[in-house]
């Protein structure tokens, strides 16, 4: 009787310790999804982070490049309308720096001289627009102030932009740059990229396809197409049209994949196998009213270039001409695998009309015209009255910013922000090592428009 006793006993015990070991197992179990569950929750929160210190970061980059560039305006503004426009946005820009700097996990401390920086051209500018409004012309000194100003956003600019290049290549990492602990921001930084967050204190010493658009790209786009002249077209010839203009002889076989009907300018779109490449489909728009071709575009690998611009600017030219569009004349251009696209603008009795616009779009293997944008052409296209010319180039230099040296004048039409055209005095000069290119109303005198002309490997850009 009594060995049956212990024996429900030791059963009971055994029972028991099961039960344990599987409320352990799934403790433990528990444990470790729990553990999983946070750390996944971390690894978000640390991706979210960076996503958002990313951001904040490129907005940085935006905005303080945009403060040089209206920094770089401001020095050659002569006029106080223009001036108080260019401050204001300089203001507005390095304000909007000043934002995102903040949205950075850096204490101030460590930044206070960048942040001082955008504060006072923030601050300077300001005061100098309402002078500006004020109907008053800016003095020497303001002048010297803005640039200084502008040499330390050159900086800044530079700085950010290899931080830039740092973290794209992993070099540096937004956690990196927040690790706490006994090494000081600015020595673990250092030792992180040599081109860092520290660099920023050293530089301010007391205290920096059809891809280009290009200057006045932003095409007049009113209700009356001025170029896009001729009767409707139907199907068949729009499709005789795209094969004359891609080149009957390299066209392999073409057709209708949509006609694009709720656009201010009806097109028929068509998609053509060329001969060129297996594979090799090209694209190509040709309007309903009048049959011009809108757009045209394909893609190929350029293995080396063996066309110099000056020669794709020629090929260029020589290809508008046989299309029909004649006196056109390449502005700027920018090159990107291969591939250069080129604006050119049209030309009339030696006045450069910049509204109507064409990008080409050339391989720099062969010369060979991958791609057109007639876009601004056909809004804008007309014959123009520039006899209206009220004053003289000399009488437009006495306008200009003293310090431009003068490289050379023509005479231009551009188009305004309210969609409308100003005959001007196009000067393109240099001050310091910047070149610029100043507007001013052939008839009035005023300084209508600066651009900042900026000079890359890669190509002639304006901003």
């Amino acid at each position: 009787m009594e060995t049956k006793t212990n024996k429900l006993v030791d059963w009971k015990n055994r029972l028991k310790d099961r039960h344990m070991l599987s409320v352990i197992v799934v403790l433990i179990a528990i444990i470790i999804a729990l553990g999983v569950w946070i750390y996944k929750k971390q690894v978000d929160y640390r991706q979210a982070s960076e996503n958002q210190y990313n951001m904040a970061f490129f907005e940085l980059v935006d905005y303080v490049q945009n403060v040089e560039t209206y920094l770089a305006k401001s020095l050659i503004s002569s006029t106080p309308e223009h001036g108080a426009e260019t401050l204001t946005n300089v203001w507005k820009e390095a304000n909007l720096a000043q934002v995102y700097l903040s949205r950075l996990p850096i204490e101030s401390v460590e930044l206070e001289k960048t942040e001082k920086f955008l504060n006072q051209v923030s601050d300077y500018s300001y005061s100098l627009s309402r002078k500006n409004i004020n109907n008053e012309k800016l003095s020497d000194d303001d002048f010297k102030n803005l640039k200084e100003l502008h040499d330390y956003s050159v900086d800044l600019e530079n700085t950010l932009n290899q931080l830039s290049t740092d973290m794209n290549d992993g070099r540096i990492s937004w956690g990196e740059l927040t690790k706490k602990g006994t090494t000081s921001f600015a020595q673990e930084v250092s030792n992180i990229s040599k081109s860092s967050f520290t660099n920023l204190e050293e530089n301010f010493h007391e205290y920096s396809g059809l891809i280009y658009d290009g200057a006045f790209s932003e095409h007049l786009t009113g209700k009356e197409k001025k170029g896009l002249t001729g009767d409707n077209v139907d199907e068949e010839k729009a499709k005789d049209i795209a094969k004359k203009f891609i080149g009957e002889d390299k066209v392999q076989e073409i057709y209708l994949s949509s006609k694009s009907e709720n656009t201010d300018m009806i097109t028929y779109d068509f998609l053509a196998k060329i001969n060129e490449e297996k594979d090799a489909n090209l694209n190509i728009s040709i309007s309903e009213k009048g049959g011009h071709v809108v757009f045209m575009n394909y893609n190929r690998n350029i293995e080396a270039e063996s066309i110099s611009q000056e020669r794709a600017d020629e090929i260029g030219k020589q290809f508008l001409e046989s299309r029909g569009f004649k006196n056109m004349k390449e502005t700027y251009y920018l090159k990107q695998d291969g591939i250069v696209t080129i604006n050119y603008a049209y030309e009339q009795n030696g006045v450069t009309i910049y509204p109507d616009l064409i990008k080409l779009k050339v391989a720099l293997d062969n010369g060979e015209v991958m791609g057109i944008e007639t876009t601004g052409y056909l809004n804008n296209h007309e014959t123009r009255d520039i006899s209206n010319v009220s004053i003289t180039a000399e009488q437009a230099k006495k306008n200009l910013n003293k310090n431009l040296d003068i490289k050379s004048q023509n005479l231009a039409i551009i188009p305004t922000k309210w969609k409308s055209e100003i005959l001007c005095w196009e000067f393109k000069g240099k001050v310091d090592d910047t070149d610029f290119l100043v507007y001013i109303n052939s008839q009035t005198g005023k300084e209508e428009d600066i651009l900042v002309i900026v000079n890359t490997p890669n190509g002639t850009l304006t901003h």
